[in-house]
């Protein structure tokens, strides 16, 4: 984590803010993946204080792809509160509130990955099939509920132990 990093920890646990670009080209998505943990997750990381959720969003987005991507609208409210693993062991209560943002599509799924995860652990990049997301482990989960076809509005969602499998849709506006 970065010292401006909306961020904290302490004694078992762990927040944060986080902005998360959600990329759709060609009927896949984009996730990201390392050699540490054994699930796909979002692309997109920490917003910074002073910073706000959509420049994170496309700021963490050329981070981790090498690719230059516009948000296009906001889609998703996630609370997220897990017992952490992989990366995350040694904290039994986590707590990560994250925006999902619709990025623009760009027509092509070549990318630039070049990004490490904060503790190290080298990023990497894969293009999973929207219709059978729910044939992978990745999270968050509840994506797979709603594409490929997206709500209209924002969507809030608060999911408990998803890595478990308990999930609990909350409301759209």
């Amino acid at each position: 984590m970065k010292e401006n990093d909306c961020f904290l920890k302490g004694e078992g646990v762990w927040f944060r803010y986080r902005a998360c670009g959600l990329i759709i080209e060609e009927g896949c998505v984009l996730f990201a993946g390392n050699d540490k943990d054994d699930y796909y997750y979002s692309v997109g990381g920490a917003v910074r204080v002073g910073e706000t959720a959509q420049e994170a969003a496309r700021r963490e987005v050329l981070e981790e792809t090498g690719v230059s991507y516009e948000p296009e609208r906001l889609v998703f409210v996630h609370e997220n509160l897990f017992e952490g693993r992989g990366t995350l062991a040694g904290y039994p209560i986590c707590h990560e509130v994250a925006l999902y943002f619709l990025m623009k599509p760009r027509g092509t799924r070549t990318l630039r990955p070049h990004g490490t995860t904060n503790g190290g652990e080298r990023e990497t990049m894969h293009w999973l099939p929207a219709e059978r997301l729910r044939e992978y482990r990745a999270f968050p989960a509840f994506l797979a509920d709603y594409l490929p076809e997206l709500p209209q509005g924002v969507t809030h969602i608060v999911t408990r132990n998803e890595q478990t499998g308990t999930r609990k849709r909350a409301h759209q506006k």
